[in-house]
């Protein structure tokens, strides 16, 4: 019988264009793979539409196992200690695992790889989240970017990999085996609700790698090359909606990024190669966020800008409450805001503005505001979710540091019909399109929809939050 390697998912559930699954394969036909639902992960500030997400991805993930003749363990326990027993339990040769740019990943990969190599088994690590990994896009000097467009430039002439053999013509667990894995810990798959995560609301994609690759080629059948126009306008379906399959796993990036290639071969126009273009550039936002903070770990904990580590936030519990439940009388902000709630979406272009009212207008720390989309997103990843924040507060890696959104113009510019605002603010579908975009909804109305007035003046809050930057800019000194 040929020896056993034990492949360990966690951001990349799926058996296609999977770099370490791959070459796991490659040195054996016995390939197991296992998940660990990490306590350490699964705590109370998870959102529930992402646990939902990520147990219906290792669903469908079982099912690609069993067809490829394999098996897809579970582990309810902490991988620093449960993946080495495992391992040991089934005379493992080695254990193969995809790489992470996360603080917290990295840590224990390390515990893990230890313990393994203690009991004298193999372990192999990859790159496969990025089409470039940390360290191989840097500056002339070697070091990290720390602004986009340098590091967009760098990362689009190199040379892209392309897709990955996918599993198959595995050998999985005898039943013996079997029976000693369950005897080592590993358990039934449980649903969402077994883990105390409640969401009945329909998901906006559908979990697991079919339902990822649908959406790809949905995407690239139709909005792709319009999206450099379409991007910005949240009522229209102008985005791929892919955040979470990528966050995940259940797609692959060198997938997706073959799949740009094929529609720019066939694109006939210069508008249509823009677009395609302009959501390859969102491709490589993603790896600059994970490279920095691969660079950066700090970044997870706080500010990249020196002026803001002791940044003077007011932090109004009340304002914060009517942000998070969609009632600061701003239509655009409580529009994004109530999709997120509902949904466990946001539009991004509705994520910038909604962040930047946040800090700039209720002048409360970014923290806070990253904390209730971790609470809240489907799609939520460290990374990005951080490098927006932090992009909208101004506090993170930019060359412009300062950048205020106006909620008015913004709903203005991309929500002229106001149709965003009227889908998730349904008691305002009678108000004048004026005065939702606006926000210059009149107190009769407001009291008629029972709708609140607007909890702050966003013209006298921009100045108060420009004068609390240029001190402490004073303060510390730099930009």
């Amino acid at each position: 019988m040929s020896q056993l390697i034990l492949f360990w998912h966690r951001r990349d559930l799926r058996i296609s264009d999977n770099v370490g699954l791959a070459a796991a394969r490659q040195r054996s036909a016995r390939v197991v793979g296992v998940f660990c639902l990490d306590p350490n992960i699964l705590r109370h500030d998870v959102a529930p539409v992402r646990a939902v997400y990520m147990i219906g991805c290792l669903q469908e993930l079982q099912k690609q196992y069993a067809q490829a003749g394999s098996q897809l363990l579970i582990l309810n326990t902490d991988p620093r200690q449960g993946i080495a027993a495992l391992a040991v339990a089934l005379n493992a040769t080695a254990v193969f695992f995809n790489r992470d740019v996360e603080p917290y990943a990295r840590d224990r990969d390390r515990a893990v790889a230890a313990a393994l190599r203690e009991q004298g088994i193999e372990v192999c690590a990859f790159w496969d989240q990025l089409l470039h990994a940390p360290k191989t896009v840097t500056t002339s000097s070697g070091q990290p970017y720390t602004v986009y467009g340098p590091f967009w430039r760098n990362w689009s002439r190199q040379a892209k990999q392309p897709p990955v053999e996918t599993l198959q013509q595995a050998t999985g667990l005898t039943e013996n085996e079997q029976a000693i894995a369950q005897q080592a810990g590993t358990i039934p798959l449980p649903t969402a609700k077994d883990l105390g995560f409640i969401w009945d609301t329909p998901l906006i994609l559908e979990p697991g790698e079919l339902g990822a690759a649908d959406r790809l080629a949905e995407f690239c059948d139709r909005a792709i090359t319009d999206y450099a126009e379409e991007r910005n306008f949240p009522a229209h379906p102008g985005t791929s909606q892919l955040s979470a399959a990528l966050k995940f796993g259940a797609i692959g990036i060198r997938t997706v990024w073959a799949a740009t290639l094929e529609v720019e071969q066939q694109a006939r126009s210069d508008e249509a190669r823009q677009g395609i273009q302009s959501w390859q550039q969102e491709l490589a936002w993603r790896e600059f966020y994970q490279h920095a903070l691969y660079a950066f770990p700090e970044l997870a904990e706080g500010p990249y800008r020196p002026h803001f580590k002791a940044f003077p936030w007011e932090n109004n519990e009340e304002w914060f409450q009517a942000w998070c439940e969609g009632r600061t009388g701003y239509p655009i902000v409580d529009a994004a805001m109530r999709q997120m709630n509902e949904t466990g979406w946001m539009h991004n272009r509705c994520r910038m503005i909604v962040a930047s009212f946040l800090t700039k207008d209720l002048i409360i720390d970014t923290r806070l505001g990253e904390q209730y989309f971790m609470q809240r997103l489907m799609d939520w990843d460290l990374a990005a979710n951080n490098g927006g924040w932090q992009w909208s507060a101004s506090s993170g890696m930019d060359p412009k540091p300062l950048r205020i959104f106006n909620p008015a113009s913004q709903a203005q510019k991309f929500d002229p019909e106001a149709e965003y605002i009227r889908e998730w603010l349904p008691e305002l579908r009678s108000v004048e399109t004026e005065e939702l975009v606006t926000g210059k909804i009149s107190s009769a109305d407001r009291d008629r929809c029972g709708y609140p007035a607007p909890i702050v003046d966003h013209n006298q809050q921009q100045r108060r939050f420009k004068a609390l930057y240029q001190q402490q800019r004073e303060r510390v000194g730099g930009n």
